[in-house]
């Protein structure tokens, strides 16, 4: 029986997961802007196109699982660690496979970007949700969030939003100097920060009976 509740979450996660990613890659296609997660990585992607943006999401979230021991200074919870490390690497192959499907899909005009952007806002709540409610492993850049909140004894909320400004500004920054062009950041990169939040506590409050559904056994 507890073996069965396991695998459903792992499931859960797994499906979290795609839909994120895929997510991710519809909101970048969107030409409005990516995601603030991936403004790092997609910016890194248009200056050194030698590796794509799935390959330099895998590089900055593993990046980002080493400074987590050294924010805590000790090394705890090495497993979780690993399995950050592999999600890491799944997430970009994701997202990579998204931007491979979506590979042919242009706006034609803005009320169609827009769209596209809320559209994969949505899709990327409720893959937040299901990563949630599995209860398996966060992703490497909240997971550090959480350790900076515990070590900082600030809020998770508030961290996360200086997270999500600082990857921004970091991404934007790096297309000015490289590409003097804003093309990582645009609206719809503010939109995501706005929207994404918000609409993750609306499924909360609205599908709360969900889990039991999944996950009873």
């Amino acid at each position: 029986m507890f073996h069965k509740y396991l695998f459903r979450r792992y499931v859960l996660f797994l499906v979290g997961l795609l839909l994120n990613s895929f997510g991710v890659a519809l909101a970048t296609k969107s030409n409005l802007g990516t995601t603030p997660i991936a403004a790092i990585p997609y910016s890194l992607s248009l200056i050194f196109s030698l590796f794509s943006m799935g390959n330099w999401t895998i590089i900055f979230s593993v990046l980002l699982v080493f400074i987590q021991p050294i924010v805590q200074r000790k090394l705890t919870h090495k497993f979780q660690l690993f399995l950050q490390i592999l999600v890491s690497f799944a997430f970009g192959y994701f997202i990579d496979g998204s931007m491979s499907i979506l590979k042919t899909i242009y706006p034609n005009n803005y009320l169609v970007s827009l769209l596209m952007l809320l559209i994969s806002c949505i899709i990327i709540a409720l893959g937040a949700y299901l990563e949630v409610i599995a209860d398996i492993v966060m992703l490497p850049g909240d997971s550090l969030v959480r350790v900076l909140s515990k070590v900082m004894h600030h809020s998770y909320g508030s961290l996360r939003v200086c997270s999500d400004t600082l990857m921004t500004l970091l991404g934007g920054f790096l297309c000015l100097i490289f590409l003097h062009d804003l093309m990582s950041v645009r609206e719809g990169t503010i939109i995501a920060a706005l929207l994404v939040g918000n609409i993750v506590k609306l499924i909360t409050a609205k599908l709360n009976f969900l889990p039991r559904v999944i996950l009873k056994c």
